[in-house]
């Protein structure tokens, strides 16, 4: 696979294979939280995928000088500086998105996500596929929250991006701007993706393995059940 193809491997990765909302569930704290409004998603969204992309670049370029056994101390390190710079941006040019998001802009620091490509990807790669990577994940995210995002408004409020797109007799299903209807709507789009037979592949771990254990002989658990099937 030349370099070319390996970037854009990493961006579909992120973006469909392994989106980080709706294939692998991670970060499901600031999902379900403050995807009241697509206005929100996109807030959270663009401020995680900068993190990400930054935290990638530069925990792959210093893979080689952090010794293992402090990496994960160098990662929150690295992590919760870029998240400090993050937020300082963002409350003095966007106080407005800081306002909403409030607390959840400094708890990207122990967003899974981001932990997730640091130790799996970033810091066994080189820093432009891990920046890619960050790209694509981050790109994931924030499809994945606007998507829940504006259901969750659309439905609940019957607006977009806070302007009235339905008819004024619309009756607003209010339950779906509070914490069930987020729930509701994650559900309804990981339906869609099982439906549409994109699933996690990440149970692969042994080449030749297809994620189904009592299909595989060296399953102990299931060895035993089918011997009591079998008596």
């Amino acid at each position: 696979m030349n370099n070319n193809n390996k970037y854009v491997e990493r961006l579909w990765n992120g973006i469909i294979t392994e989106n980080p909302i709706l294939i692998l569930v991670l970060g499901m704290c600031p999902t379900l939280a403050v995807t009241t409004s697509v206005y929100n998603a996109i807030g959270m969204g663009l401020s995680t995928t900068v993190v990400l992309i930054l935290s990638n670049l530069l925990i792959s370029a210093l893979r080689s000088v952090i010794p293992d056994n402090v990496r994960m101390p160098a990662y929150i390190v690295i992590i919760a500086s870029l998240v400090t710079v993050v937020e300082l941006l963002i409350k003095a040019y966007v106080p407005a998105v800081y306002d909403a998001l409030g607390l959840y802009i400094p708890l990207i620091v122990v967003n899974c996500i981001i932990f997730g490509r640091a130790e799996a990807y970033a810091s066994k790669t080189t820093p432009m596929l891990a920046a890619a990577d960050g790209v694509g994940m981050g790109i994931g995210f924030t499809v994945a929250l606007i998507l829940i995002g504006a259901c969750r408004e659309l439905i609940g409020a019957g607006t977009l991006l806070g302007f009235h797109v339905l008819p004024g007799g619309y009756v607003p299903v209010g339950i779906f701007v509070k914490a069930p209807g987020a729930f509701i709507v994650l559900g309804a789009l990981i339906a869609i993706m099982n439906a549409l037979n994109i699933k996690n592949n990440s149970a692969k771990k042994v080449e030749g393995c297809d994620g189904n254990c009592c299909s595989c002989g060296s399953s102990a658990g299931c060895s035993e059940s089918a011997e009591k099937k079998e008596a």
